[in-house]
C-alpha cells in the first residue's frame, strides 16, 4: 500500500471550530480510519502539527487529539518542506496576513471562512495563490450536510419543479453571561474584533444560495443589535457593538427571491437550528442539518381562510420523509478529504478562495445595504 504523507500546519484549531470540526471529527478521524483511500493501492495520511498563541491550550489538546507536534512559533513551519498545507482556523483579522505568508512560502491553503473582513483583502490572497501556482481552497461546509444534500437531489431531478422562492431560518439564543454561561465567542459580538452574524452567516448563504439555487445577484439587508451587553470570558461586563441578528431578502438569477433570518437571539420552535424551505411549481420542501421533508403538488391541502374555527388541516399530515439513499460523513470532514484528494491527486475543488471572495462580497454588500437602508447589487467577481 502506498501512503502519501501529507503534513498539515493547522493554525488556530484551539477554538471552538478548529478543536471540535476541524481537528477532533475530521483530520483526527481520518486517522482512525487509516487515510484517505485513493485506491486499492494507494492512501493520503495526514501529518498535521498544531499551532496556536497558548501553549496550556495546545498541549491539553494534544493530549486530547493525540497529535503530538504542536508549536506556538509559526515561522519555522513556514519553511519547512515536511509540511505542504497550511490550515488557518484563526479569528478573521489574523488571517490575510497568514495566508499571504503560507501562499508565499509555496504552501497550499486551505482556511476557513469569512477568508478576510473585505472583498480587496479576498481578491488579494485569490492573487497571492495563483501567483505562487499553490491550490487553495475555503470551507464550505454545509454543502455537505444530510438535510441538504438530500434537498439538492430533489431540486436536480425535477421533483419541485420551478424554484420560486427559498426562506431560511438560522440560529439560537446564545446567552449573555449574566446568569447562564454563553456559548458563543466574546469576539462575536464586537465589531473590533472583526465579529457580527452579517460577516460570519451572510458567507454561508452566499455558497448555499449560489451552489443550491442560483447566484445571487442582489440583497436587501437589515442587521441589528439586539443584546446591548455581554458577560465575557473572564466574567467582565462589555458592550456589544456588532450585529447580533440579520434580515435578509436576496434576488437570484432566474427571478428566485430568498429570504434569511439569522439571529443569536431567538428561540427555536422549528426542526432544527437551520431550516430551509423551498417552494417550486412541483412541490414543497423543508430541509435541516441532517432530514429533509417534502409535500408534492398533488398532497398540497387546499385551505380555506376561517379565524373562528380551528383549522381543520394537519398541515404537517401531508408531507413526507426523504430517506437518506446513501451514507452521510461528517460535513467538514467530507470537505477535508475532498481537499487532500485535490492536493495529492490534482482531482477538481471548486471551493476555492474566490468562492469564500463571493461570500465575503455579500457580507460586505449587506452591511452595505443596512448602512444605506436601500437595496445593493452584487457585480461579478
Amino acid at each position: 500500500m502506498k501512503q502519501h504523507l501529507v503534513g498539515i500546519i493547522m493554525n488556530g484549531v484551539t477554538g471552538r471550530m478548529g478543536t471540535n470540526q476541524h481537528l477532533m471529527r475530521s483530520i483526527v478521524e481520518i486517522i482512525k480510519e487509516g487515510g484517505v483511500k485513493i485506491s486499492e493501492k494507494e492512501t493520503i495520511m495526514p501529518d498535521p502539527i498544531l499551532v496556536g498563541r497558548n501553549k496550556e491550550k495546545l498541549k491539553k489538546l494534544s493530549e486530547m487529539s493525540g497529535i503530538q507536534n504542536w508549536t506556538t512559533d509559526l515561522d519555522p513551519l513556514m519553511k519547512d518542506t515536511k509540511y505542504q498545507i497550511y490550515f488557518d482556523a484563526q479569528t478573521t483579522g489574523r488571517r490575510v496576513a497568514a495566508v499571504k505568508q503560507a501562499a508565499a512560502a509555496g504552501k497550499h491553503i486551505y482556511c476557513e471562512k469569512p477568508v478576510a473582513t473585505s472583498t480587496s483583502e479576498a481578491l488579494e490572497l485569490v492573487k497571492a495563490c495563483t501567483d505562487t501556482g499553490v491550490k487553495h481552497g475555503v470551507v464550505q461546509d454545509k454543502l455537505w450536510l444530510p438535510g441538504l444534500l438530500k434537498l439538492k437531489r430533489l431540486i436536480e431531478d425535477g421533483t419541485l419543479g420551478r424554484i420560486l422562492s427559498v426562506r431560511g431560518e438560522f440560529g439560537y439564543w446564545v446567552f449573555e453571561g449574566h446568569t447562564v454561561r454563553a456559548q458563543r465567542p466574546s469576539w462575536n459580538y464586537r465589531k473590533e474584533d472583526d465579529g457580527g452574524i452579517i460577516m460570519d452567516m451572510l458567507c454561508h448563504w452566499r455558497y448555499v444560495l449560489d451552489n443550491l439555487f442560483g447566484n445571487v445577484k442582489g440583497v436587501f439587508c437589515l442587521g441589528a443589535t439586539h443584546i446591548p451587553e455581554r458577560i465575557d470570558e473572564t466574567g467582565e461586563p462589555y458592550k456589544c457593538t456588532a450585529d447580533d441578528a440579520a434580515y435578509a431578502t436576496f434576488e437570484l438569477e432566474g427571478g428566485i427571491v430568498a429570504h434569511f433570518n439569522s439571529s443569536w437571539t431567538t428561540r427555536v420552535r422549528r426542526d432544527d437550528l437551520l431550516t430551509l424551505h423551498v417552494d417550486g411549481t412541483k412541490g414543497s420542501a423543508v430541509a435541516g442539518l441532517r432530514s429533509c421533508f417534502l409535500q408534492s403538488y398533488e398532497n398540497t391541502p387546499k385551505p380555506l381562510w376561517n379565524p373562528d374555527i380551528p383549522s381543520p388541516i394537519d398541515f404537517y399530515a401531508d408531507w413526507i420523509e426523504v430517506f437518506a439513499q446513501e451514507d452521510y460523513d461528517n460535513a467538514f470532514k467530507a470537505q477535508w478529504e475532498l481537499f487532500l484528494r485535490h492536493v495529492v491527486t490534482g482531482e477538481p475543488f471548486p471551493w476555492d478562495l474566490q468562492e469564500g471572495a463571493k461570500g465575503v462580497q455579500l457580507a460586505e454588500k449587506g452591511l452595505e445595504s443596512w448602512d444605506k437602508r436601500k437595496w445593493v447589487s452584487i457585480p461579478d467577481l
